[in-house]
């Protein structure tokens, strides 16, 4: 029997970043490749992820942007009022941005600008409750499909994967991408 590729864990069944890695390292010897079976996992990982939350967002009916915003809202506690400036800062979007969400949800009653005393600054985007009980279920149905994305990995497995990449984000020393996976 073969010994295993180095990187791979005892046991584990080779995939197709195996082969890649396996042929690059065969065609430029010396030239490190094990980033192949971590970088190339991950990103096919985040594009079955991203793809399967937007198929589900779109039956759902609502858009990646919206959600960010409501989710935004909902997280910062009640009253689930922020300034657009709050907003902005936490979704790491533009002011701009910002405003044309704030623009679309607001149309369809999901949110509601409000004032929270005097002056050009003084204002605030508030959750509406029909935005509230839509988040909710959107929310529910969207970790329950993710939850079934990772349900075959046990429940030390899912704390492991998670500490390492939290590891992996830190050593990068980068602040949280904005965006979703390949724009």
């Amino acid at each position: 029997m073969a010994a295993d590729p180095p990187g791979r864990a005892s046991g584990a069944a080779p995939d197709r970043a195996d082969a890649i890695a396996a042929a690059w390292r065969r065609e430029l010897p010396g030239v490190p490749v094990e980033s192949i079976g971590v970088i190339t996992r991950i990103w096919w990982a985040a594009k079955v992820f991203g793809d399967e939350r937007r198929r589900l967002l779109a039956a759902l009916g609502v858009d990646v942007a919206t959600l960010d915003l409501l989710s935004t809202l909902r997280r910062a506690g009640a009253p689930y009022r922020m300034s657009p400036g709050e907003l902005a800062e936490a979704c790491m979007v533009t002011r701009g941005a910002i405003t044309q969400r704030v623009e679309r949800a607001a149309q369809a009653g999901l949110v509601e600008r409000t004032t929270t005393g005097s002056g050009y600054h003084a204002r605030a985007v508030t959750l509406t409750p029909a935005g509230g009980a839509l988040l909710d279920r959107v929310v529910a149905d969207l970790l329950a499909a993710e939850d079934r994305l990772i349900g075959h990995l046990s429940p030390e497995r899912r704390d492991q994967l998670a500490d390492l990449l939290r590891d992996l984000l830190a050593g990068l020393d980068a602040a949280p991408p904005t965006g979703q996976v390949g724009d």
